[in-house]
């Protein structure tokens, strides 16, 4: 098999709305927009109606409904036709299990038990359940259910379940060999290899791993080389047929290790290059984590570098004035004092630890040694420590200062803990027991679920800064530190992904851009908060700032849509409402909110976003720039070439009107230059520009040097040289504004003959003035003019309109 590597991706997601003939349709489109990889989300037989995939029921096809085999083979004839490489994302943590009869593997666990050729391929405590897997699926306790003769039983033998079944209104269960008499409804419940519990009871009496606290993905046993052989059987026949260039994995922490997880697949993939959605965490310790330096990967899915983009085109001093309001806003809603970071993702983390965590936690106390183990006071304890641990996971033997430090923490919490918390330290350090490895598997669920979905939905100052893989306690980033950040990435993990939106993000990328600029004018912000929560507010202050930066940021969203938002992010923030439990009366003021954006708050509404919409664009254009140009591979989000105002999952998975965005871009090649407008096209211009010359000169990003900016106005600008090509940027577009432009600013060049691909300007190297460069555009991209021609990148129109400028007539 061959082997080469992306200069960059774009994600599809896959599904039966946009099955695989349909990425197979638009393949020449991202070949036209410069792509070079096409990213597809996971492919395999998923749960009936899933549009995100990652409820893989069958690992042994490709989902029918997402246009199976054939349809796979179609899209990469396709795709190889106009030169595109074929990425694919895979699941090896977990399998979906809502609907047993789907899942072969489940379905078979269930008629047999522990006789079941499945029965080590997920990973259940069976002697907890006595024997018997626990299905939380009933609506009460078991008994009221049979009271009410809500569960039937059906002898009919069918192939699948040849002693007949079991239903309980939508669910079906297979009844096993040798069930007792099925006249007795009771008996027959009672001698299955499954036990039914009310649903309720999930949190604390499950018997199998899953993803996160999702009951209905079951953790997968893949470091058995016979479940991992089984597992990804498909997936190596794509490797070894040449149908696909790499894999994208998800979610490797969930996995008992790793590390050894990525040598196997690596050996049955032929070494082809793999991707790993792994979320770095860069300030909760006293250097920024990094990704293991052994793992058989070629970087992470780009989060990291979504983290310092962001951070370098937010205005540091925006911080006290949000600090401000953001206090304002909890007096006003006689919440307690300030709250920092560290204390609000602990307290967070041990509420999941304390709720939909205690099943797992519960199974670390059943594995820990007699002479260790005391009950409550052992539960307490690691409940204490996974609150306090500062990143997703360790890999032992590595990361014991992780441990160090997240005992610290807890010691000095509940010192009333010390000594049951200084007796977990051993066993958990034990790179040879069961506990120390499903320690590990527990931390990274308690990290998400405890940070990004319910921290993120509380601190509420910025919404740009609560994005997946970010710590939002680091407001900013300076023009020094990016730098560092990028020429890092370049030394280290050169052939990492880089992202700006993902199906996981909370806010597509052009929201954030524009509540960046929330930050260059804090007290206006405040005013304008306050006068639209005298229109309409939930009566959560924290909650209002941010579900009107959610209506603000995706301006003009439907009403559907950002009534979704609101519902979903209230009950994430588990404050005012819950999922379990939630408080009719806060909803119903919550999505007044919503309907007053549309009522009596609408002119003012429209008129905040028109006054920042330029600014805002300005940052995505920007932050676009710096990512497509950037170390690493730039990541695409489907869509994202326009302006992608999306919000959380399932917002991010609307279709993508591909017609509309094959006319613009045929368009720009036609010798259109966009106005920076509602359309989104200047930043179509920019996109393909940028993936088209990585494409096509790769022999431009070989190395990362920053580009000196100065003058007045020298904090606005920044740029870097890639090795020929030349990117230049501005940042905190508000201020330059207010100071009157780019004055007497330049960048320094390096000498030679220079073009703006973006507006087909020549000029030449040495001391260039920012107010001609960026006349057109917020952004430059040069590269040097000797290369280019009419075949390589500029269209014949572009190259109609270049303009020879020297620096002598720039400067006047």
């Amino acid at each position: 098999m061959s082997m080469r590597h992306p200069s960059s991706t774009y994600r599809l997601q896959i599904r039966a709305a946009f099955d695989l003939d349909a990425a197979a349709d638009v393949s020449e489109y991202l070949h036209k927009l410069g792509v070079d990889w096409a990213y597809l989300s996971p492919l395999l037989r998923a749960t009936t109606g899933s549009d995100h995939g990652y409820d893989v029921v069958d690992p042994a096809l490709i989902d029918p409904a997402r246009g199976g085999g054939a349809g796979f083979d179609r899209f990469v004839t396709a795709a190889r036709e106009v030169g595109l490489g074929v990425l694919v994302d895979i699941v090896p943590n977990h399998m979906g299990v809502s609907v047993p009869a789907e899942n072969p593997w489940w379905w078979d666990l269930l008629l047999r038990g522990r006789e079941s050729r499945y029965a080590q391929a997920f990973d259940i405590d069976w002697e907890f359940g006595a024997g018997r897997v626990r299905l939380p699926i009933l609506g009460a306790d078991l008994d009221e259910v049979l009271a009410a003769g809500e569960i039937t039983i059906d002898s009919t033998p069918t192939d699948a379940a040849p002693f007949g079944v079991l239903r309980y209104y939508d669910h079906v269960l297979p009844l096993a060999d040798g069930s007792a008499d099925l006249a007795d409804v009771r008996a027959a419940v009672d001698a299955q290899h499954y036990e039914l519990l009310f649903w309720q009871r999930e949190a604390t009496e499950l018997n199998y791993r899953r993803f996160f606290a999702v009951t209905t993905l079951a953790g997968v046993r893949v470091e058995l080389p016979l479940v991992f052989a089984e597992a990804h059987a498909e997936i190596i026949r794509w490797a070894h047929e040449g149908l696909i260039d790499g894999l994208r994995v998800d979610h490797p922490d969930g996995l008992a290790d790793p590390g050894a997880y990525l040598v196997a697949l690596s050996d049955a993939i032929g070494g082809l290059p793999v991707w790993v959605e792994k979320i770095l965490e860069h300030s909760a310790t006293d250097h920024p984590e990094a990704l293991p330096s052994w793992w058989h990967t070629t970087g992470t899915t780009g989060y990291d570098a979504l983290a310092e983009i962001e951070r370098v085109l937010i205005d540091p001093a925006g911080a006290s004035g949000l600090d401000a309001l953001d206090a304002e806003l909890r007096r006003d809603t006689e919440l307690s004092g300030p709250q920092s970071w560290s204390d609000l993702i602990h307290g967070t983390k041990r509420m999941i630890a304390d709720s939909i965590q205690v099943a797992e936690i519960r199974r670390l106390v059943r594995t820990l040694p007699a002479e260790v183990s005391a009950g409550a006071e052992a539960e307490d304890a690691l409940a204490e420590i996974l609150a306090c641990y500062p990143v997703y996971r360790s890999y032992l033997p590595a990361g014991g200062e992780f441990m160090t430090q997240a005992v610290a923490e807890a010691s000095e919490r509940r010192p009333d803990l010390a000594d049951a918390i200084a007796a977990l330290v051993p066993v958990l350090a034990d790179t040879s027991s069961e506990v120390a490895r499903r320690f590990q598997q527990t931390t990274g669920p308690v990290m998400a679920k405890g940070v990004e979905d319910t921290a993120f939905y509380r601190y509420t100052r910025l919404g740009s800064l609560t994005e997946v893989g970010g710590d939002p306690s680091v407001f900013s980033l300076d023009v020094g530190g990016f730098h560092r950040a990028f020429a890092a990435r370049q030394a280290s993990w050169p052939l990492s992904l880089t992202t700006l939106s993902t199906h996981d993000t909370k806010r597509g990328e052009d929201v954030r851009a524009r509540l960046d600029v929330l930050a260059e004018m804090p007290e206006r912000w405040a005013g304008m908060l306050g006068e639209l929560r005298g229109v309409a507010s939930s009566g959560h202050g924290p909650f209002d700032a941010l579900l009107w930066q959610a209506i603000i940021g995706s301006w003009p969203a439907t009403p559907e849509r950002l009534h979704a938002y609101a519902e979903k992010a209230a009950r994430e923030a588990a404050e005012a409402t819950g999922w379990w439990q939630p408080n009719a009366e806060f909803e119903q003021r919550m999505h007044a909110v919503v309907d007053a954006a549309y009522g009596p708050a609408r002119d003012v509404v429209d008129g905040f976003v028109a006054e920042i919409a330029a600014a805002g664009w300005s940052n995505s254009l920007g932050a676009k720039l710096l990512q497509l140009t950037g170390p690493g591979v730039p990541d695409v989000y489907q869509g994202s070439e326009l302006w992608e105002t999306s919000l959380v999952d399932p917002d991010n998975r609307r279709a993508v009107d591909f017609d509309l965005r094959r006319t613009l871009l045929a368009d720009i090649d036609a010798g259109w230059h966009p106005e920076i407008d509602e359309s989104g096209a200047a930043k179509l211009l920019v996109t393909s520009r940028a993936l088209r010359l990585r494409r096509d000169h790769p022999e431009l990003f070989t190395k990362y040097t920053p580009l000196e900016v100065v003058g007045e106005a020298s904090a606005h600008g920044m740029g870097f040289d890639r090795g020929g090509a030349l990117t230049i940027a501005t940042r905190l577009p508000v201020g330059l504004a207010a100071r009157g432009g780019w004055g007497d600013t330049a960048v320094m060049l390096p000498e030679g003959a220079w073009v703006d691909v973006l507006t087909g300007t020549q000029c030449a190297g040495g001391i260039l003035p920012l107010s001609a460069l960026l006349h057109t555009y917020p952004v430059a991209l040069l590269t040097p003019a000797a290369l280019l021609t009419p075949a390589a990148l500029l269209t014949p129109a572009d190259v109609s309109l270049m303009q020879v400028v020297s620096a002598e007539e720039l400067n006047k």
